[in-house]
Parts: C-alpha cells; sequence; structure tokens
C-alpha cells in the first residue's frame, strides 16, 4: 500500500529491521553489499530483503520424509509381497552397483596402458559435491602422467595373462561363469544363507511360543523317554553289585 506521509513510511521500515524482515547493508564494490554492523533504520542507508521463498515444496519434502522413515520402522508389519519387492529392489541395485563399478575400472585401465586416463562418471564417489554434480560431466578423457610406462607394461602382461587364461583354461573359466550365475539365482531367491525351513522363514514375524499340541507331545516323549532311563539305571546297578560281588570272591580265592 501506498502512504500518504513519510512518517508512517520510516515507522514501517523500522519494523521491518526489527523483526528481521529486512537488513541493512554496507556498499564494498560495485554490486556487493554485506551486511552492517548497525541496525536502526537510515533513509540514506542500503538494505536488503529477507526473503526465503515459498516454503510449500519444503514442508512436503519434511512431511515425506517423516512418512518414510515411519513406513521403513514398520518392516516387521509390511506384507509378504512388499518385503519381497524390498528384496528384488536391494538385490538389483547392489548388483547394477558392482557391474558400474567393474565396468568403469575395465574401461580405465583399458585406455590407461595406452597412456590415456578414461573415466566414466568421474565425479561419482567425491563427497565434497551435491547429487547432480557428481553425474558431470559425464566422462572424463585426458593424457596420462609421464612417469607411469612400467607401471601401464606390468598390467598390460597381467591382463594378457588373465585373457591367455580365459581361452586356453575353458573349463575353468565356464566354471567359474556358472558359479556367479548359481550365486545370482540364489541371491534372488532368497537362499544364498538360508539356514530355515520355508514355515519358518513365513512365521519368522510370529511369537515363538509353543502350541498347545508341541506341548502335549513333548510331555509324552518325555514319559516315553522316563521308563527307558529308569531300566537303564537299574541295569547298572545290578551290574555294580555283581562286580562287587566277584571281586570279593575273587579276594577271598587268594587269600585260601
Amino acid at each position: 500500500p501506498r502512504f500518504k506521509s513519510r512518517q508512517p513510511a520510516i515507522v514501517i521500515c523500522k519494523d521491518l529491521c526489527k523483526y528481521q524482515f529486512m537488513h541493512r547493508s554496507e556498499k564494498r564494490g560495485k554490486g556487493d553489499l554485506v551486511v552492517s554492523r548497525v541496525r536502526d533504520f537510515d533513509e540514506a542507508g542500503y538494505f536488503t530483503w529477507m526473503y526465503e521463498g515459498d516454503k510449500t515444496f519444503s514442508h512436503l519434502m519434511t512431511t515425506g520424509l517423516i512418512a518414510g522413515f515411519l513406513f521403513c520402522t514398520c518392516f516387521p508389519i509390511w506384507p509378504n509381497f512388499l518385503k519381497v519387492f524390498v528384496w528384488y529392489m536391494s538385490v538389483s541395485l547392489l548388483i547394477f552397483i558392482f557391474f558400474l563399478i567393474t565396468l568403469r575400472a575395465v574401461a580405465f585401465l583399458s585406455v590407461w596402458i595406452l597412456g590415456y586416463d578414461f573415466w566414466f562418471l568421474p565425479n561419482l564417489f567425491d563427497e565434497t559435491l551435491s547429487f547432480s554434480d557428481s553425474f558431470k560431466p559425464i566422462y572424463l578423457f585426458e593424457k596420462s602422467k609421464p612417469g607411469q610406462l612400467p607401471y601401464r607394461i606390468g598390467v598390460a602382461v597381467a591382463f594378457g595373462t588373465f585373457c591367455y587364461w580365459a581361452v586356453t583354461q575353458p573349463s575353468e573359466f565356464d566354471g567359474y561363469l556358472s558359479a556367479q550365475g548359481d550365486f545370482l539365482k540364489d541371491l534372488y531367491a532368497g537362499t544364498l544363507l538360508s539356514d530355515m525351513s520355508q514355515e519358518d522363514k513365513e512365521n519368522i514375524d510370529k511369537p515363538k511360543m509353543q502350541s498347545l499340541d508341541d506341548l502335549l507331545k513333548s510331555l509324552d516323549t518325555e514319559e516315553n523317554i522316563q521308563p527307558h532311563d529308569e531300566a537303564f539305571e537299574e541295569d547298572n546297578i545290578d551290574n555294580l553289585l555283581d562286580n562287587l560281588v566277584d571281586d570279593e570272591e575273587e579276594i577271598e580265592h587268594e587269600e585260601d
């Protein structure tokens, strides 16, 4: 709104400075302003608006973060199809990252042997950059630093030896590939480190309590075992007594 007089406008500007909607600035250079230590309003001074923009997106992101956290903490009560989906997604992401790192390393070594450095997504693992900057640039291609010739020769010999082994020993290499295929199948099937039955997997979230039928079966088993134990103890006692009697007879016979 427009003010009809100068004094109400000055009062409003002082209130804006008081509640930090704008702050007084000092001109340090051409187009360069810095925060001034003086907080009072001055008609001849420079002032900067403190505007943070629309908070709707920030509030939505905060709400989504809290909802996602609560959703993850409720994992034990998720339906089975969601647990299977998360398992497949996790395994697929793990395999993708592994192959991405492997292909980056193989491409780098293949070109580095020729005297050049080639990196696909060179800033992928740079923790100082933001998420979007980690994918910039797409690739990096430049000449290698001097003095690396002996290392390049060593890597070339090792790489050539591996290729020769893979070609001349197809059975071992094929066995290696088959083992990797079985590993991936077990990983996706969830049987890689399985030491439980399927029934135990399905009932993993249920309370570990015995049913009435299991308790009755255990009692019947104990009752069936107990008579055998008593008979076994009686046989042991009889054998001990017989041995003692035989020992006494031998002693008397020796004395005579």
